[in-house]
C-alpha cells in the first residue's frame, strides 16, 4: 500500500513520541470532583444572601438529587421558589411540605410555609404553623415563632 510522505512523517513522529515517553497532551492538573450536597448547600446559601434565586435553585435542585431526604434542602428550595421576583408558590409549598414530612419539627419550614400561606391569602393555615412553632419552641420568643407572628400581625393589619 502506498502512503504519501506527509502521512508517513506523521506516523513516524507519533511512533517516536510514544517510544521516548513524550506526551502529546498537556497536563490538566489534578482531577476536581463535583461539589457534594453539603457544599452545594453552602453555595446556595451564598446565592440566597445575594438574592440570586436562579443560582440558589440550581444548586439546591442538584443537592436534592444527591440527598432527596434532606429536609434542609427542601426547606431552602421552598424559600427560594417563594422569594423569586415572580414567586412560584406551588413549588414552594411542595418543598415545604416535603421538608415537614421528612422532619415534622423543622422550625424553619414551619415559619416559611406559614409566610407562604400569608402570600396565598390563607392566614388560618399560617396560624396553624404558628401554634406548632409555639409547641416546638416551648415559648413565643424563638426566632421562627417571632418572625411568623410578626408576619401574621402585619398581614392582619393590612387586610
Amino acid at each position: 500500500m502506498f502512503m504519501n510522505k506527509t502521512i508517513c512523517s506523521a506516523v513516524l513522529l507519533i511512533a517516536i513520541a510514544g517510544a521516548t515517553g513524550a506526551s502529546l497532551a498537556a497536563d490538566t492538573g489534578p482531577a476536581v470532583s463535583a461539589p457534594n450536597a453539603s457544599e452545594r448547600m453552602g453555595l446556595a446559601r451564598d446565592a440566597i444572601k445575594g438574592k440570586d434565586w436562579k443560582k440558589a435553585l440550581a444548586e439546591l435542585n442538584l443537592a436534592a438529587r444527591e440527598e432527596p431526604r434532606n429536609a434542609d434542602v427542601h426547606n431552602l428550595l421552598g424559600y427560594s421558589y417563594r422569594k423569586q421576583a415572580t414567586p412560584n408558590l406551588p413549588k414552594a409549598f411542595e418543598h415545604y411540605k416535603t421538608a415537614l414530612s421528612l422532619n415534622p419539627k423543622h422550625k424553619g419550614a414551619h415559619e416559611y410555609i406559614g409566610e407562604a400561606y400569608l402570600m396565598d391569602k390563607k392566614p388560618q393555615e399560617a396560624e396553624k404553623h404558628l401554634i406548632e412553632l409555639e409547641k416546638l419552641c416551648g415559648n413565643k420568643t424563638c426566632e421562627e415563632y417571632a418572625d411568623l407572628a410578626k408576619s401574621l400581625a402585619d398581614y392582619k393589619a393590612k387586610n
